[in-house]
């Protein structure tokens, strides 16, 4: 695995300029949204509920990988990768935590959202924390096997941040990759598919998943303005958080 230094092969100076700005512009908007939605569960009591806790994850998550994104867009920016070798595995293994959390986590809040509306009983904290548990757990398990030896982080295309590398073609990598879609993309998708379906069903009304993302990187924004900013209960939680006479006159009632 080179380590980049100036331009990388076959791109030009403005090309690596754009994608910089593009992947900072997506990881500060991220970052926004998602510390917003944050906030507004520490901050606001009514949003501390077994359900939003599965929200919580998601936008931990989220903020992770635009976090992800922000070292991407300042190395874009600085035209090479400035972090190393160790520094290009421990950047791939982040990026591939927190995405992987991401989808199973949108995974369980599809789920929560089924058991909500479609049950009579209420999503107790023992299930949610459990969830939540087993989602980062996971995670962690199946990002650490590239660097065990099953699949391989290295730098992608552009030189400027690290993922797993999909030009590999051999058994090792094929192998990882199929068995690792399998129960993080597929499962999590008919999961998800699978639960908005019986809302549908059951409620009578148009229920669907998450709008599919164009770019990797945007999807924190996608889900905070999906999942977090289009619930009324936490509109009125980060409110509080921006508006302190609000947060003041909340304490006095």
């Amino acid at each position: 695995m080179a380590e980049s230094g100036t331009l990388p092969t076959g791109f030009g100076e403005l090309e690596v300029l754009a994608v910089g700005t593009v992947l900072l512009v997506e990881a500060l908007s991220g970052l926004s949204l998602n510390i917003l939605t944050i906030l507004s569960f520490c901050k606001t009591p009514e949003l501390r509920t077994p359900s939003h806790l599965l929200v919580l994850s998601l936008a931990l998550a989220d903020s992770g990988i635009s976090l992800n994104a922000l070292v991407a867009a300042t190395s874009s920016l600085l035209r090479r990768w400035p972090y190393g070798s160790e520094g290009c595995q421990a950047h791939g293994f982040q990026g591939f935590v927190t995405a992987l959390a991401s989808i199973c986590s949108s995974a369980a809040v599809a789920w929560g959202r089924y058991h909500h509306f479609c049950t009579r009983s209420r999503l107790d904290w023992n299930t949610a924390v459990s969830l939540v548990f087993f989602v980062w757990l996971s995670s962690a398990f199946w990002a650490a096997l590239p660097l065990l030896g099953w699949g391989h982080y290295d730098y992608e295309p552009l030189g400027t941040c690290c993922t797993l590398d999909y030009s590999r073609g051999d058994r090792n990598f094929t192998s990882f990759l199929f068995t690792m879609a399998f129960f993080n993309f597929l499962l999590p998708l008919f999961i998800t598919v699978v639960s908005y379906r019986l809302m549908e069903q059951k409620l009578g009304k148009t229920s669907r998943p998450p709008v599919p993302a164009l770019i990797a990187k945007a999807v924190p924004t996608v889900n905070a303005m999906n999942y977090a900013l289009g619930s009324e209960m936490v509109h009125r939680g980060i409110w509080q958080c921006l508006s302190p006479q609000r947060r003041e006159h909340s304490r006095e009632q």
